[in-house]
């Protein structure tokens, strides 16, 4: 393992830089064949690829700054070869999406489902490149395929700061591969998603399954990860853990809303007392929480979380016209 790949005239090509543009180039190839497939225009989703890729490094570049703040200069954070994490490209790239789809009028949802394989399968690449670079290390193990990184290596220098090495010491210690854990992981998520793709049943569809899927891959590939994991939410999660749980949220939502987008609608007068309801939840755990009302911080975020998300999928499904004014019964057995 080495980051540099070769040199030519005295610059040093990093396989992450290599691993990265593969990845796009490959699932952006591959997005575009989707696309072609529902009827997008090949000239506009040619287009969108040049504002994702700047989406996508913009908002990876943001998050790893943010997550680091106070443990790594600004401007170190913004140079760093390595410096990028995975959700924040995930949200700039959509909301490069968004603001693009919107000025050339094309279908938001279809566009999104054509990409989602491609978020997964660009993924799989550049985790090869984290590899190489040594970045997104994981926890020390024993286990028969645990990897060692050489001298000047970021686990190298982790654990040396601990004092877990000798100085003289060749290598790191025995650490989970993570990065290969969640290449291999993508990889199959793209099968998966493209395999979806052929037979989704609503637009919508692929995109929210893949932040469903990822969210959950995400949330546990985070207990094996060693690596500056910014600051925790409640004390109890990690910054990637907790943009896990927005983003299985987010694909919840997106699932339930365009699954019936086509459906029946409620009365106003309905949908006010479902969002009062919902808001007075809310208020209640959010309440328990800030004054103390409960003694640790996993009870705390049980309080709080529990009660949010029993809030938030009950104004979802009921916005999302799952009951209709002629299910009075049912409305009120359910409330």
């Amino acid at each position: 393992m080495h980051p540099t790949a070769f040199t030519i005239g005295g610059l040093d090509i990093a396989w992450y830089g290599i691993l990265l543009a593969t990845g796009f180039m490959v699932g952006m190839w591959t997005a575009g064949r989707r696309g072609l497939k529902i009827g997008i225009n090949a000239e506009d989703l040619s287009n969108l690829m040049i504002w994702l890729f700047i989406g996508g490094i913009a908002g990876g570049k943001i998050l790893f700054v943010i997550n680091h703040l106070g443990e790594i200069p600004i401007k170190e954070s913004f140079l760093s070869r390595a410096g990028m994490v995975f959700h924040g490209s995930f949200i700039g790239a959509c909301l490069a999406v968004f603001l693009y789809t919107r000025a050339k009028k094309m279908p938001i949802w279809p566009t999104f489902d054509a990409l989602a394989p491609s978020f997964a399968l660009g993924h799989a690449f550049g985790r090869i490149g984290c590899f190489m670079t040594s970045c997104c290390y994981g926890k020390t193990c024993e286990l028969p395929w645990a990897v060692q990184f050489p001298q000047g290596s970021m686990p190298y220098q982790a654990h040396l700061n601990q004092k877990l090495i000798e100085t003289n010491a060749t290598h790191s210690l025995h650490v989970h591969p993570t990065q290969v854990y969640e290449s291999i992981l993508n990889f199959a998520t793209y099968a998966a998603l493209a395999w979806l793709f052929q037979r989704r049943k609503f637009d919508g569809q692929v995109i929210a399954a893949y932040m469903l899927i990822y969210a959950v891959l995400r949330f546990g590939l985070e207990y094996l990860r060693a690596d500056g994991r910014g600051e925790f939410w409640f004390g109890v999660l990690s910054s990637g853990q907790g943009i896990s749980v927005l983003l299985l949220l987010g694909g919840i939502v997106i699932w339930i809303l365009k699954m019936d987008s086509i459906e029946r609608e409620i009365s106003k007068k309905k949908r006010l007392v479902a969002t009062g309801l919902c808001f007075f939840i809310g208020l209640l755990g959010a309440h328990r929480f800030y004054a103390g009302k409960t003694k640790t911080a996993f009870i705390q975020l049980f309080t709080l979380g529990g009660l949010g998300i029993w809030a938030f999928a009950d104004l979802v499904l009921i916005l999302s016209g799952r009951f209709t004014d002629s299910d009075d019964k049912a409305i009120l057995n359910w409330e």
